[in-house]
């Protein structure tokens, strides 16, 4: 079977949720918003998934690479890195926009 060159490969993690459930997200981006890095995550099972639902995390690595995952605390944070997920979003359109003129070429 060949594969789909359209479809990106994402790498995956699995969340520990609260109520103890497990969800496996692909990694959408990593990005700077303010002076903090953060991490989008699309879910890839679940009413989350199917509702298209993208979740936001601070998104930190130790000293020795181990990356950790913390809640946004504030509505006004959660406001900024929406945003800033935004202009992401329409930079990776770009991208991939411009990477297909390139292969029509």
């Amino acid at each position: 079977m060949a594969a789909n060159n359209n479809v990106p490969e994402y790498s995956t993690v699995t969340l520990s949720l609260d109520d103890g459930s497990e969800c496996e997200c692909a990694i959408i981006r990593i990005f700077p918003a303010g002076e903090q890095m953060y991490i989008a995550l699309l879910p890839l099972e679940g009413e989350a998934a199917d509702n298209d639902e993208v979740f936001l995390y601070r998104y930190e690595e130790s000293e020795n690479g181990e990356p950790s995952l913390s809640n946004i605390e504030s509505d006004e944070e959660y406001e900024i890195v929406s945003d800033a997920f935004d202009e992401e979003l329409d930079a990776m359109e770009y991208e991939q926009l411009y990477a297909s003129e390139d292969e029509e070429q």
